[in-house]
């Protein structure tokens, strides 16, 4: 609570209520806050962050119905899990769909033992195409960013699996969903992608870590040096700052700003060092000669892959479960 508190900056030209829906989502996206950790209640948020309980109550509101947290009676407001295969099949729904079936056989020709046998070859072709590697996608915001995701999963895969990506705007515009098993994407995106793709493909929300990359170069940045940071989403505004003074803890001067800034050119001149958010690629045009400009880039967190996400992989490939997308 004091984390959520303290990260409020009234001195952004971003709400009070957007910085603390930021902080919870992205500290869920990048693994500070983790999945069943207990959220301070409505009142001991508002008094300690010193904003209204209104402010409060639409932030979780807003963040329930992206599936990051979830209300669990009078025990309270926790971080929900942002990965989970789909519920469990109650076979009583199965019934009318095998009468169906066995109705449709008989008006063909076909009878019940010559239905069970073509159903069994292709649970056959399910278990073969299960056994030769799932079909993965990963959805995210730009291109670049993305790619590079990917290519940080895959060695991370079974031998057999195949990871595509395409990005959310490529999702929305797109009149049909590439084969997939399964997605990942953003935690804070996935209740959107979910939305998207339907109910029969599950949708992992991952979580990502600054890039060692970002990490060392903040590290190795001179003490005198004059930090401009830029962000692209409100939200991720009152983060992305003491995300980045916690790699360059040494430099003493570090202001930020959003892209769409009236004074965005002079507030890049007066900088040593930009540093932008993924997406924002163009800005490193824009610093003269003696300046340095940097991506603030994630990566996907190996750790959280290995103990969520290749368990489910395991699970889908050996359950049956897999699911045919046209």
């Amino acid at each position: 609570m004091g984390t959520l508190a303290a990260g409020l900056d009234r001195d952004l030209p971003v709400p009070l209520g957007v910085q603390l829906r930021g902080l919870i989502q992205y500290g869920i996206a990048l693994g500070d806050l983790p999945a069943g950790m207990r959220l301070p209640t409505v009142r001991e948020l508002a008094e300690r962050a010193g904003v209204a309980p209104m402010t409060v109550v639409g932030v979780y509101n807003e963040l329930k119905q992206q599936k990051l947290i979830e209300t669990r009676g009078s025990a309270g407001t926790f971080v929900a899990h942002t990965e989970s295969l789909p519920s469990a099949l109650n076979f009583d729904k199965l019934n009318p769909a095998i009468d169906a079936l066995l109705q449709m056989g008989k008006n063909l020709g076909v009878d019940a033992a010559g239905i069970a046998t073509l159903v069994n070859a292709r649970a056959g072709h399910l278990r073969f195409r299960s056994a030769h590697g799932l079909q993965i996608v990963l959805v995210g915001l730009f291109e670049q960013a993305t790619a590079a995701y990917a290519d940080h999963i895959r060695p991370l895969l079974a031998r057999t699996d195949q990871l595509s990506w395409l990005t959310l705007d490529t999702l929305r515009a797109s009149h049909a969903m590439p084969r997939a098993d399964i997605v990942l994407t953003l935690a804070n995106r996935r209740a959107e992608v979910e939305a998207l793709v339907g109910p029969d493909i599950p949708v992992v929300g991952l979580s990502f870590i600054p890039s060692e990359a970002t990490r060392t170069r903040l590290a190795g940045l001179d003490p005198s040096t004059r930090i401009g940071i830029v962000s692209i989403f409100p939200e991720f505004m009152a983060l992305m700052k003491p995300a980045v003074m916690r790699f360059s803890p040494h430099v003493a001067s570090t202001s930020v700003t959003m892209v769409d800034a009236p004074d965005l050119e002079a507030f890049i001149a007066q900088v040593d060092v930009l540093v932008y958010a993924t997406g924002l690629d163009w800005l490193a045009e824009k610093v003269g000669p003696h300046q340095q400009a940097l991506e603030y880039r994630h990566a996907p967190d190996s750790t959280f892959i290995q103990h969520h996400v290749l368990p489910l992989l395991d699970t889908l490939r050996h359950s049956g479960t897999v699911k045919e997308t046209p």
